[in-house]
């Protein structure tokens, strides 16, 4: 593995203009009026996109397919669930020994095949790419497939898998910064799956993309009912803490919960659902986007300061403390935050090393972001009986403006995405005025109880929702000022990226009764104005 001098050379830039400018305000804030600007039904959509050329857009202009999706796929029942598929496809599946890679780094990738069978694999580059929503990068053929033996049942009840790499290679130069999906076709029954990982950079961008696969792998059920959340005995409880404890060394079965039934994402974690419409519809509008895992916001905090927006998205619910640290750092250090998500940054999972000795490469529930003062909060059903004390996390109201409610119970729910404050500028060229709704936008679990002695707080969308007719609770989406011009805004939904685009092969979410109604023109404008104002500050 290569030393990456271009990191220290790329940083270096980025990092020293962003310290002079903390030196130079010292201990003063100057956070910029977050309720500034007047709505503007009649502005034009292209005046909050970006222009020129940039990598991704070089990018988008290759030829794409849609040859990356899944045609074929067999996956097998749960056990707890027999009638929910644990999505695992023993005739070929896969993982990756690395979440993320840089260029000049090599890759292992582990396949098993069951009848042993040759295979292929296919790796594309996810993006727009003209509306085909993926480029063909590289192809192997007929590579020696093997069956490879389960794990045993580990501390913890980890399932930790030590397979032997099918492929290592290298990662040429010239691949872009992006979500990657391997195709894995085996050649004896022509069943399919993927494999995933993100090919990152240290180059100066616009937003950076944080993938949310430490949350992918805490719902991982392979390779049957072994997620955070699987009931080992008849006292284990499915909130207790510590949880289970997981490994990224496994493949991806489909997400547990049954929003995302779909045998045709398996083996690619929680991105195609939730994840992928963002990054298709940041690609199609040509903002310099750049990729990161999880593990990259854990492991690499100054590498976060490279950007000018960080965005969480999805079902970012699982964080470490130095996730939560590294970011908070980065927002003070002047990047603005974009939480187009919900029931984020909720479960405290500390990172711990493999059996082999690798880091962070396995993480169990020790705890939640509600603040240690806010410890009594969590009920005597949400700790195991062997008395562990949980290991709480700081409040994610003080990150991200607002937070999944206490209880949790309360997070869960859908419903209508309703304008509170409309002169606000993020609603600038929508037309949207107070009371006004996005259908089904809320989903399926949201943030509430917002912070309300932060900076500049502005609650812009708040509502009730619903379960199936009930209204178990309400959510507040919230925007803020960082301390160096910068802002910190908060969807408070999982779903918010499901309005932007719907690629190739997605279907619209539906859950507690709620149907998503797919892109609407109102979430993409109001995303073009939150990115114009995190990227060019204030105009």
């Amino acid at each position: 593995m290569k030393k990456n001098n271009q990191f220290e050379k790329v940083m270096s830039r980025r990092e020293l203009l962003k310290r002079a400018a903390i030196a130079a305000v010292g201990v003063a804030v100057t956070g910029c009026d977050s309720s500034g600007g007047s709505s503007n039904p009649g502005s034009d959509f292209s005046t909050t996109m970006p222009t020129g050329e940039n990598p991704i857009t070089i990018e988008n202009a290759k030829p794409g397919t849609q040859d990356w999706r899944l045609t074929k796929t067999s996956t097998v029942p749960g056990l707890a669930n027999p009638h929910r598929t644990s999505g695992r496809s023993p005739t070929i599946e896969g993982y990756c020994a690395a979440n993320s890679v840089r260029a000049g780094e090599n890759l292992q990738i582990m396949v098993s095949t069951n009848p042993a069978s040759n295979f292929k694999l296919e790796i594309f580059r996810t993006g727009y790419y003209n509306g085909d929503g993926g480029r063909l990068i590289k192809t192997y053929d007929s590579l020696v497939g093997i069956t490879q033996t389960d794990p045993v049942i580990g501390a913890g009840y980890v399932r930790e898998c030590q397979w032997q790499p099918s492929l290592e290679f290298e990662i040429p130069e010239d691949w872009l910064s992006g979500v990657y999906l391997g195709k894995l076709t085996a050649e004896a029954s022509g069943n399919q799956s993927y494999v995933i990982f993100i090919v990152r950079d240290d180059r100066d961008c616009d937003l950076l993309f944080q993938c949310s696969d430490l949350t992918w792998s805490a719902y991982n059920m392979w390779p049957t009912d072994y997620s955070i959340y699987s009931e080992h005995t008849p006292d284990w409880s499915s909130t207790a803490v510590p949880s289970g404890t997981v490994s990224f060394d496994r493949p991806y079965a489909l997400f547990t919960h049954p929003v995302n039934p779909l045998t045709d994402s398996v083996g690619s974690g929680e991105f195609l659902p939730w994840e992928f419409p963002l990054s298709y519809w940041l690609e199609q509008h040509g903002y310099d986007v750049s990729y990161i895992s999880s593990i990259d916001t854990h492991g690499d905090r100054n590498g976060l300061l490279r950007t000018k927006g960080f965005i969480s998205v999805g079902h970012d619910e699982y964080w470490s403390s130095e996730m939560y640290g590294n970011v908070l750092y980065a927002r003070d250090a002047g990047v603005s935050l974009a939480f187009l998500c919900g029931n984020s940054v909720f479960g405290h999972a500390p990172l711990y090393s493999s059996a082999d000795g690798r880091p962070n490469r396995v993480t169990r529930r020790e705890g939640w972001f509600y603040g240690l003062e806010a410890a009594s909060i969590v009920s005597d059903s949400m700790i195991n009986e062997n008395g562990f004390n949980p290991n709480m996390g700081p409040d994610a109201a003080l990150l991200m403006g607002a937070r999944t409610p206490a209880p949790p119970a309360e997070a869960i729910g859908a419903g209508n995405w309703t304008c509170a404050t409309p002169n606000h500028w993020l609603f600038n060229g929508t037309g949207m005025q107070e009371g006004d709704s996005i259908d089904g936008l809320v989903g399926w679990e949201m943030h509430a109880e917002p912070a309300l002695d932060l900076l500049g707080m502005q609650i812009v969308g708040a509502g009730g929702t619903t379960i199936n007719g009930g209204s178990p609770g309400t959510y507040t989406a919230t925007i803020y000022n960082g301390p160096q011009g910068n802002i910190v805004f908060n969807a408070a939904t999982i779903w918010w990226a499901n309005g932007l685009s719907s690629p190739p092969g997605h279907i619209h979410p539906t859950r507690h009764g709620v149907t998503h109604q797919g892109p609407d023109a109102r979430v993409q404008q109001i995303t073009h104005n939150l990115f114009n104002r995190m990227i060019n500050g204030q105009s």
